[in-house]
């Protein structure tokens, strides 16, 4: 098959190679694209604009920050694209549920857990929707596995958002944690107190910093709509606000390949009028 990419992040990359480990053509849109998209793209079949991508292909996956999903489905429905439409995008079943409406009966909701796929094993694509059977096979082979879901359409983007809101929420709630007892100094009690009751804590609180706050900025908008998966339970949706509000002051240190562990609780203590 042929399988328009929009847009090949770090995530979109990888599943796009994924794709031609099972015998796929990757096609991509170059245009307006930055430097480092295009780089990361350089073994995809570049068809410039996103209308001649939509032209030429039998399916496209959406993978964007998420509060580009619905706009993205637009572009790709006012083309008049008919083939399957994998939105694999951070949203809430809210969200998700609108692009199914944008779409059509050719969507297929996606929830991508795990790294950038680059070894077997590390990351599912799980999958829902009527269509959804027809994307399985596409991973038959190579290092992402796909799966797919019973029940509602959106299930996919609802599971996604349950499991984030543990591994990005927690790590939110760590950073925080750690800056307001570096502001107290009490750091060294509560590392002591960690390594007693807590073993591992205090590394993992670190190993968050490292892994998170390059990549803060992607994740603001993923928490605001798994707040919105919340509220929309009849839960509340304070906590995760809270986090986006935590990444949010973060999102300064996109630039920064290994940020001090300083510079992290630094940026959290700063005024969020200087992120803003």
């Amino acid at each position: 098959m042929k399988i328009g990419l929009l847009h090949p992040g770090a995530m979109g990359a990888s599943i796009g190679l994924a794709l031609q480990a099972n015998g796929h053509e990757v096609l991509w849109a170059a245009d307006g694209r930055s430097a480092d998209t295009k780089s990361r793209a350089s073994a995809f079949a570049n068809r410039g604009s996103v209308e001649r991508l939509a032209q030429e292909s039998d399916a496209i996956i959406s993978i964007c920050p998420p509060e580009f999903a619905r706009s993205v489905a637009e572009q790709v429905a006012a083309l008049g694209f008919a083939g399957i439409y994998v939105d694999a995008n951070a949203v809430s079943p809210a969200t998700a549920r609108n692009v199914h409406a944008i779409i059509g009966e050719a969507y297929v909701d996606g929830g991508v857990i795990g790294p950038p796929p680059v070894h077997p094993g590390t990351t599912r694509l799980y999958l829902s929707g009527t269509r959804a059977a027809e994307v399985e096979p596409w991973f038959n082979a190579g290092t992402l596995d796909a799966f797919v879901l019973g029940g509602d359409a959106v299930a996919a983007s609802t599971l996604k958002m349950c499991y984030a809101a543990w591994t990005k929420g927690s790590a939110a709630l760590l950073l925080s944690i750690r800056a307001l007892a570096d502001s107290n100094g009490v750091t060294s009690d509560l590392m002591r107190e960690w390594d007693i009751s807590q073993p591992g804590l205090a590394q993992q609180s670190e190993g968050a910093a490292l892994g998170t706050a390059p990549k803060a900025w992607r994740f603001v908008a993923e928490m605001r709509e798994i707040a919105q998966t919340f509220a929309s339970a009849g839960l509340p949706d304070d906590f995760h606000r809270g986090a986006a509000a935590v990444y949010e002051r973060l999102s300064g240190l996109k630039s920064v390949a290994e940020p001090d562990f300083q510079q992290v609780l630094d940026a959290l203590r700063a005024s969020r009028k200087e992120h803003v």
